[in-house]
């Protein structure tokens, strides 16, 4: 038996999911987590830094998706400084590390789509 398929349902966190597929695009899913998570794997930056790598991304949209992965453990927030201007930087947490192959993968496959159906826009 596959191990996703053990139980009727799964626990992370106090929250029951079917299975693990719904269980990880909780944590990671939708238009900007795992952007986020991808922008982070080579290094900590601060809010700034992704807002510019992400231009088309809204300021309130980018601190609620870094807040709701600081709580899902995959993302640390770290403040530097008692009085303005503090420094917040943010990085991947070990959990958020082991995400890494999976955001790799997915870089691939949207590489691979691009080369076969689409095409790359320089601008």
């Amino acid at each position: 038996m596959k191990t996703e398929c053990i139980g009727d349902h799964v626990k992370l966190n106090g929250k029951l999911y079917p299975c693990t597929v719904s269980l990880t695009m909780d944590l990671v899913g939708g238009k900007w987590k795992a952007v986020i998570l991808y922008h982070l794997k080579e290094e900590a930056k601060r809010y700034n830094e992704l807002r510019k790598e992400m231009p088309s991304v809204t300021e309130m949209t980018l601190s609620l998706q870094l807040k709701q992965l600081e709580k899902d453990g995959l993302v640390a927030r770290k403040v530097q400084g008692k009085k303005p201007p503090i420094k917040v930087i943010y990085s991947l947490t070990d959990f958020g590390k082991t995400f890494i192959p999976v955001l790799e993968a997915i870089t691939a496959w949207g590489n691979q789509a691009v080369k076969e159906k689409g095409e790359f826009i320089a601008g």
